[in-house]
């Protein structure tokens, strides 16, 4: 009998019923929710709820460990117990708190976790986008405050990392930094499609009756998509030359209508219509030269032909490379009922030009023949005023008997081109106005080098608008010394290429029930601005704009800020809130590469640190000449006359100043205009501002400077102790190296360096810079210190809040002014071993230095570098365990600390 085996392969199974009857295929649509407590035990046992932790099934399907994807996560919100029975002792320290919560989440188990996979979808080249988990606390009692331990946790769990992207720019797919495709005009950006409709002009439109007149206007609709020309009254041939293009993703139905109607107060009356099917419709694609328009008869109502009345047309399918492109309405700056927003002025991408800026300096030197306003006979006791636009100067006030004061001050102006502003000086006397000059400035020479101005006489009028010769004031001339000369302008060294792609951000507003955000972004480089158009109402906003500057130093920054238009209403107090920044500096690029990332926006608030979406920016820094640009990093940074004649700190705190209100008078002027709020924002005006969270990070950033020799001590120390012998002797030996051939020191340092920096390259950085929350402290802060930080100055807090702050800083600047004053003790012991304070000090150190002076002149140097070395260097056996002499000498020397208040 045969002995036979069954060998079965289990190859799948489908539509299995689980044990709880729930059907496996509506998880997907499932979320995990998980709630979190504080546990009393005073109270008996009872258990208060601090919030909700909510994970979505996108980011639990992923064919990754579901568990490290919760550091992406996000904490909308918090809630405070403010239960009485939760005593001081049983609040969690943030730190053990923030730990424990970490290493219950995401500490890896030793038993197996189980993971549910799914098939990754194809993603045509887009970028990859991850879920992750969201977090949402739910409101429990109105006017509670979140647990700093809490805030802390959600700093830290929130992703605010760098992601690169592979997006397809220009038809073709980036790669390591590089386009995989031919090179084009946008190829830094994602091509859209577009449909076009010109509506140029109409000719012999029929009129409602023999009598009646026509006032004609346009309306080009594509499904619920539609856009209207403006009217004009009685006119049967009005010229519109208007273009629209509605985006593919806008493009609801097959055909597109172009509807003449006549406007009218009741009702507007229907003309006739052109209807396109889109099938039809030619696909242009630059260089390629415009579509011509052409002459179309108009149907009725009743689908009939007229026999009068034409429309001049030209419909097309192209990209946002299309010239008409960037002057076009767009259906993306459309509302949810598929009309154009009323102030669709406010939403079109422009390019803006800043001033050109230049430094007025003004020197008052003397004054002759001056005539009292009271008293012709008396003495004048004069001051002199200089004013230009909101820039006041006042000198100080001289007595002169012979009615010649001599001020000899002077002081700097900002002033901008074009000058519609003159330079306004008076001399007065109590308030009384001797004397008046008015000089415009485009009649003052520019001065670009450091060259000496003549002093002029001006004569003295009796008022600003009448001329009368009652005296002179001589007053050197203007001069402005900035580098907005042409001469002094570098030549480009390269180009700088911006795509702005798209945005993901959060609901600034709410709008017919839902959250919306109506999204543009602003870059600005040098004095070129660019703003792009307003998607209004979308969380998910594609720009696909391309941008170009000229780059004449790599040490410069690019900054770009993502704002909510605020102006789309009819309230005209309204600001536009910004939703985040970035910055990269050029001389941290490769040139040549681009860089397509995702960028956190990251809003400091003054309940904390908020992530408020991502932008998808790609990055291009291309270099003309090499060459240029390596000797770009040896020549001055700044004009020969900032060198020559330099501004003192506070000069360059009011120049900066001054430039800003200009900046943001002529930027708010433009249409449309760059709001007073985006330029500040953009430009960083409140950096000077005392906050408690920029002292800590710029304390860190300090440490970390001095890291390196705080390192090098420790490692000398460890030397010094013999923590490892071997080690030890080696530096031994290479010390007695160096000291017998002193001429290896320079060259080994040097070698040495060489070596740190070629080994660190293989961990150079790959990323451009971003905003960094460690390193800005933001997890450090306390909402307190948030509020504080965005409290308005002066401040319009309660007494008590400023008091508590007050004493806060008391405290704080108390230990800064302990370290400072125990810096100051050591200098001047080191200054009092020569100034005979303690004469028994300073004679034992004279004969110290006497006999050091002939032991160094007969010993060989050598010989006493070694035995220094070796003694400090010597085995713990050999140490002592009380300080040595030359400290104890050194401690005992006298400051100026006793003779203090």
């Amino acid at each position: 009998m045969n002995s036979l085996k069954l060998g079965v392969e289990v190859i799948g199974a489908h539509d299995l019923v689980a044990k709880d009857g729930q059907d496996p295929s509506n998880l997907p649509n499932l979320n995990l929710d998980a709630c979190i407590y504080h546990f009393n035990n005073k109270s008996n046992g009872s258990k208060t709820p601090i919030g909700k932790v909510f994970v979505t099934a996108d980011s639990s399907l992923r064919a990754s460990n579901p568990l490290p994807a919760m550091q992406e996560s996000i904490f909308d919100g918090f809630v405070n117990n403010t239960d009485e029975s939760l005593t001081q002792d049983e609040i969690p320290i943030p730190a053990s708190f923030t730990s424990q919560i970490l290493n219950n989440v995401l500490k890896k188990k030793k038993e197996p976790v189980h993971t549910f996979h799914n098939l990754p979808k194809s993603s045509d080249g887009k970028e990859k986008k991850s879920s992750g988990v969201a977090f949402g606390m739910h409101e429990m009692k109105s006017g509670q405050s979140a647990p700093n331990a809490v805030k802390a946790f959600a700093g830290a769990a929130m992703d605010y990392v760098l992601k690169e992207t592979s997006p397809s720019l220009g038809g073709g797919k980036v790669v390591g930094g590089r386009v995989i495709r031919p090179s084009s005009t946008y190829d830094l950006v994602e091509p859209m499609e577009y449909l076009f409709a010109r509506v140029v002009k109409a000719r012999d439109l029929p009129r409602k009756d023999l009598t009646g007149s026509l006032d004609p206007y346009v309306i080009v609709k594509v499904g619920n998509f539609q856009g209207t020309t403006t009217h004009f009254e009685k006119n049967q041939s009005p010229e519109w030359n208007q273009v629209f293009a509605f985006a593919k993703d806008n493009q609801q139905a097959t055909s597109l209508e172009v509807i003449v109607k006549d406007k009218d107060t009741i009702h507007d009356d229907l003309v006739g219509t052109v209807r396109f099917d889109l099938y039809d419709v030619p696909i242009r694609v630059p260089p390629n030269s415009p579509l011509a328009p052409q002459w179309y008869r108009i149907v009725n109502k009743n689908g009939d032909m007229m026999n009068n009345g034409e429309i001049m047309l030209a419909v097309w399918h192209g990209t946002q490379a299309d010239e008409a492109f960037p002057d076009a309405w767009h259906s993306d700056a459309m509302s949810p009922t598929g009309s154009f927003s009323a102030n669709y002025a406010q939403i079109r991408s422009k390019v803006y030009t800043s001033p050109r800026l230049w430094y007025l300096r003004v020197k008052v030197i003397e004054a002759q023949d001056l005539v009292s306003p009271d008293d012709k006979s008396k003495a004048v006791d004069a001051f002199v005023k200089v004013q230009h636009g909101n820039q006041v100067f006042r000198t100080k006030t001289v007595q002169s008997r012979a009615n010649n004061p001599q001020w000899d001050q002077s002081t700097l102006f900002v002033a901008a081109e074009p000058f519609e502003e003159p330079l306004i000086i008076t001399v007065e006397e109590k308030k009384e106005i001797i004397g008046s000059i008015v000089i415009p400035l485009g009649s003052v020479e520019k001065r670009a080098d450091d060259r000496s101005i003549r002093s002029r006489w001006y004569p003295l009028a009796k008022s600003i608008s009448s001329a009368m010769e009652e005296g002179e004031k001589k007053m050197k001339d203007k001069e402005k010394n900035r580098p907005t000369s042409r001469q002094l302008w570098k030549k480009p060294i390269g180009v700088l290429e911006l795509g702005i792609l798209n945005a993901d951000v959060q609901p600034t507003k709410t709008r017919d029930g839902r959250g919306v955000s109506d999204v543009y972004c602003v870059a600005k480089y040098g004095h070129k601005w660019v703003r792009t158009r307003t998607v209004v109402g979308s969380l998910n906003p594609k720009f696909n704009e391309q941008y170009t500057w000229e780059v004449h130093d790599p040490s410069t920054v690019l900054t770009l800020g993502v704002f909510d238009n605020a102006q789309l209403s009819d309230s005209d107090d309204s600001k536009d809130s910004n939703i985040g920044k970035v910055r990269i500096r050029l001389s941290t690029l490769e040139t040549g590469r681009i860089y397509t990332h995702s960028y956190p926006l990251l809003s400091l608030q003054s309940s904390g640190l908020k992530k408020m979406g991502e932008v998808h920016l790609a990055i291009r820094f291309s270099c003309t000449s090499m060459t240029n640009m390596i000797n770009l990093y040896f020549k001055p940074h700044l004009p020969k006359m900032h060198y020559t004649k330099p501004l003192n700190i506070f000069e360059q705190e009011k120049m900066k100043f001054q430039a800003m209100v200009i900046v943001v008078a002529r930027l708010s002027r433009t249409e449309p205009p760059l709001r007073k709020e985006v330029v500040e924002y953009m430009s960083d005006t409140d950096s000077h501002l005392w906050s408690m969270r920029r002292s800590k990070a710029n304390i860190n950033r300090l440490k970390s400077v001095f890291s390196g020799l705080i390192s090098a001590g420790s490692w000398l120390m460890e030397i010094s102790t013999w923590k490892n012998s071997v080690t030890t002797v080696l530096v031994h030996i290479l010390y007695m190296m160096l000291v017998c051939f002193p001429q290896l020191i320079l060259p080994t340092m040097f070698l040495y360096m060489f070596i740190i920096g070629l080994w660190k390259w293989r961990f150079r950085p790959r990323y451009p810079p971003h905003m960094d929350t460690r390193l800005s402290c933001t997890d450090l802060t306390n909402p307190d210190e948030f509020d504080e930080e965005f409290d308005p100055f002066p401040t319009k807090k309660s007494q008590d809040i400023v008091r508590w702050r007050y004493d806060r800083l008391r405290s704080l600047a108390g230990r800064v002014q302990s370290v400072v004053g125990d810096i100051a003790t050591q200098g001047e012991r080191l200054h009092a071993l020569l100034n005979w304070r303690d004469p028994r000090a300073t004679t034992i150190f004279m004969l110290f230095c006497f006999v050091a002076a002939i032991v160094l002149y007969v010993i060989p140097s050598q010989i006493l570098f070694l035995a220094a070395g070796f003694y400090l260097m010597r085995h713990p056996k050999l140490r002592g365990k009380l300080p040595p002499a030359p400290v104890n000498f050194f401690r005992r020397l006298p400051a100026l600390t006793d003779s203090m208040l």
